[in-house]
């Protein structure tokens, strides 16, 4: 299991605007229709990656929570579906599904959207706030499949805690680890 760090971009970065299809309700949708009203949070996940099946529930508990507090979540998937079919749009719609997504999942087919931010890896997890400009990006949390540490996502949540309340978020930004993106 690969285990490749996320790139840890410049805070205060704009986020690129992109359309992508929504597998979810299989329309395409753009980021400045999908934003919330007080910050944005935009994963770059995908089906078959052990570190984002390890986070996946947890994931969906903490959209659920933010979503009513005005954070939009966004999930995109970008890997090279015909090396790895198991992520392609058919499938991505049946996990969402099954994982009761309450956010997008989009396809990034052409890879642009990862290389325009930057990504590098699944999770890969950034925190932009009500102008899109980022104010976190790095793990979810410090566990890792096997570290026998259960997924808390308590450093994506303070993040957005700290954007919610305003305050600075003085915690050090590690990157996320796991599988790098399938690049065609």
């Amino acid at each position: 299991m690969a285990q490749t760090p996320s790139n840890m971009i410049a805070l205060g970065t704009i986020a690129p605007k992109f359309e992508l299809l929504d597998t979810i309700s299989n329309s395409k949708m753009k980021l400045d229709n999908l934003k919330g009203s007080k910050g944005t949070v935009i994963a770059f996940i995908c089906n078959h990656c052990p570190f984002v099946v390890h986070i996946n529930d947890e994931f969906v508990k903490i959209a659920n929570q933010f979503q009513k507090k005005g954070i939009g979540f966004i999930a995109i998937s970008s890997n090279d579906i015909d090396k790895y079919p198991q992520d392609g749009p058919e499938k991505m719609h049946l996990h969402a599904v099954e994982s009761k997504f309450s956010f997008p999942y989009l396809f990034d087919e052409t890879q642009e959207i990862a290389k325009a931010y930057d990504a590098a890896c699944t999770p890969d997890i950034y925190l932009f706030n009500h102008d899109l400009k980022l104010v976190y990006r790095g793990q979810f949390d410090d566990s890792r499949p096997g570290n026998n540490i259960n997924p808390t996502g308590n450093d994506l949540k303070y993040a957005i805690d700290c954007l919610l309340s305003q305050t600075q978020n003085n915690q050090p930004q590690k990157p996320s680890i796991g599988c790098n993106i399938k690049w065609k």
